[in-house]
């Protein structure tokens, strides 16, 4: 055994660890680092692993003052005293939280609480961590004693470089990564999803398990590997290994029956269960076959779902405030925590009630007592809503414009729409065929172009038909990113631990750091073809452009085209030259703002 064997458990190890040759590890080059990392050369022997965890931790950047060895040794008689460890209550940041106790033998297990306590102590600014307990759990088979362990975790905590994300530390911070892990699943994994938005009444609580998933169902050999690959990576190593997670759950239980009466039980006895149907290897392989967006538009994507977060005044958890039952019968409540902020909406029998706020979800945001289109039913609005970006689902849908009402003129379908960001465009054909298209910028950008036609928008647009079936057309970027080579951040950016902030980080200008999500001026694209989102004029109204349009729409909204385009890589949407019926403009009311 060696030095780093003081809490293992080695009944419960994997034997593998056990037998190999120990090896050095002198490569400091990012490029060689992430490729030993993803190919699991220090998880063969376990003083090997030990070793390079902490030469990785102790080269991330921190503050002046972290919490170290010594202090440890200094306050953890007081705050513990002769008190039994397992009886130890948990700071409220991680309460509720799994434990994980991994191959830890009793000593290790006790020391968890203690090391946890101590960290609460010393980071009084900490209040939200759930992944807390299963990263000191990891970590302490890699320790020769409580207080090293306690160091190493104190240095992921006190990580002082901007440009680098590892443990979330604040409910905003964490509800925001739920929300951006809902928006890359809807991306990038859009059969889990679609089977999420089917079976679960609110997805995003659904979502926000997806930590959970990592940091305490995943069994110990899962985590160390993700782990390994994480100290050298950073964050977005944990979105990738989650969207593999689902994926594989979809591919795994598609067609069969749920084992219980919630998706999300389910897919935590999945990843509990998952060395029954996938290796770790073959998950860091199918985590790395994603092709994710770069480092910099995930940062963009969770800032603005932040600012979202913000604007709705949702940043902590509290304790239940005094209400009836009947107003908790969403599953997200059930917790002994809370949203800080309440919205009010109508029940089916029209008396008020009080919701959490993230507890509502397309049933609830889009219904029945309260929306009517002469377009698309309720259902259909709700897949729509499925669709859009998690930071715009927690509004409801708010009727802008339509030409029953309003005519048919182009110039009060500005007027109507400007203003309003994002917008929902729908149209019903005299055929009957239905098409729209889901637009992230506000329609007086066209503007800025002068006379001149121009196109604008962003990369998060879509366009979509839904009669005769359903098909959703999304940036053509998102499924070939090799038809563009990200100028914000290339894959081999460095790595926590051997790099300072690069000129390729997000830019400390705030107005900068706010840039649109999928911006096409983060992009180096090959033609402008690929980022003509939306463009209108006086006489006329285009979404999608480059050897065709997705739609054309002329100024008495009477009249529509549409064809392949390359922006969307679209089928036509309909009939190819059609009469529009009826024309929707939707926006989204923020129910906390009125």
């Amino acid at each position: 055994m060696d030095e780093y064997s003081r809490f293992v458990d080695w009944d419960k190890m994997d034997v593998t660890v056990q037998s190999q040759d120990a090896k050095e590890l002198t490569c400091t080059e990012f490029q060689e680092l992430k490729q030993l990392a993803r190919q699991g050369y220090w998880a063969k022997n376990h003083s090997l692993r030990a070793k390079v965890y902490h030469k990785l931790i102790n080269n991330i950047p921190c503050r002046t003052v972290t919490p170290d060895a010594n202090v440890y040794r200094d306050i953890v008689v007081k705050i513990v005293g002769k008190r039994n460890s397992s009886s130890l209550p948990l700071p409220e940041f991680v309460d509720n939280s799994l434990v994980p106790t991994y191959c830890l033998n009793a000593e290790g297990i006790g020391a968890i609480r203690k090391i946890i306590l101590c960290i609460a102590n010393q980071f009084p600014d900490i209040s939200f961590c759930p992944a807390l307990p299963s990263v000191i759990a990891l970590l302490l088979h890699y320790s020769k004693d409580e207080a090293e362990c306690f160091e190493q975790v104190c240095r992921i905590l006190a990580c002082n470089d901007p440009s680098k994300r590892l443990i979330d530390q604040t409910f905003l911070a964490f509800e925001s990564s739920c929300m951006t892990f809902g928006d890359l699943v809807n991306k990038y994994c859009q059969a889990a999803h679609k089977l999420m938005v089917a079976v679960s009444e609110d997805v995003l609580e659904v979502y926000s398990d997806w930590q959970r998933w990592l940091f305490g169902e995943l069994p110990m050999v899962y985590i160390a590997r993700v782990f390994d690959v994480f100290l050298v990576e950073g964050y977005k190593v944990l979105y990738r290994v989650a969207l593999a997670l689902l994926k594989f759950f979809h591919k795994v239980r598609a067609g069969q029956p749920m084992e219980s009466d919630s998706i999300q039980q389910d897919i935590r006895a999945f990843v509990r269960d998952i060395a029954k149907s996938v290796s770790p290897e073959r998950l860091l392989e199918k985590a790395f076959a994603i092709r994710l967006f770069s480092r910099k538009e995930i940062q963009l994507l969770q800032m603005a779902n932040e600012k979202a977060l913000q604007q709705k005044g949702i940043t902590v958890k509290q304790k239940r405030p005094s209400v009836t039952a009947e107003n908790f019968s969403q599953p997200l409540l059930k917790s002994k925590f809370v949203l800080k902020v309440l919205s009010t909406v109508l029940t089916s029998e029209g008396r008020m009630t009080s919701r959490s706020l993230l507890g509502q979800n397309v049933h609830l945001a889009v219904h029945a007592e309260n929306f009517k289109s002469e377009i698309v039913s309720v259902k259909e609005m709700r897949d729509i809503w499925s669709w859009i970006p998690e930071r715009f689902a927690l509004c409801q849908p708010l009727l802008l414009f339509t030409t029953l009402e309003h005519g048919c003129s182009l110039s009060r379908f500005y007027s109507h729409s400007e203003g309003h960001e994002p917008t929902l465009l729908l149209i019903k054909t005299t055929a009957k065929e239905v098409c729209g298209a889901y637009l992230s910028t506000d329609w007086s950008e066209r503007r800025r172009g002068g006379n001149k036609l121009s196109f604008f928008g962003t990369g998060e647009c879509f366009v979509f038909r839904l009669q005769p079936e359903v098909e959703r057309y999304e940036w053509v970027i998102i499924k070939h990113p090799e038809l563009a080579t990200t100028g914000s951040e290339p894959e081999n950016h460095a790595s926590p631990a051997f790099s300072t902030l690069s000129s390729n980080s997000v830019p400390s200008d705030p107005s900068d750091r706010l840039s649109p999500f999928l911006s096409a001026r983060h992009f180096n694209l090959p033609s402008k073809t690929a980022s003509m989102f939306m463009a209108g004029s006086s006489e006329c109204i285009i979404i999608g452009g480059g050897d065709g349009q997705a739609l054309y729409l002329d100024a008495d909204l009477n009249h529509g085209r549409t064809s392949h385009c390359d922006t969307f890589n679209n089928q036509p949407l309909c009939s190819e030259s059609f009469q529009i019926s009826v024309l929707e403009v939707w926006g989204f009311r923020d129910t906390m703002n009125g």
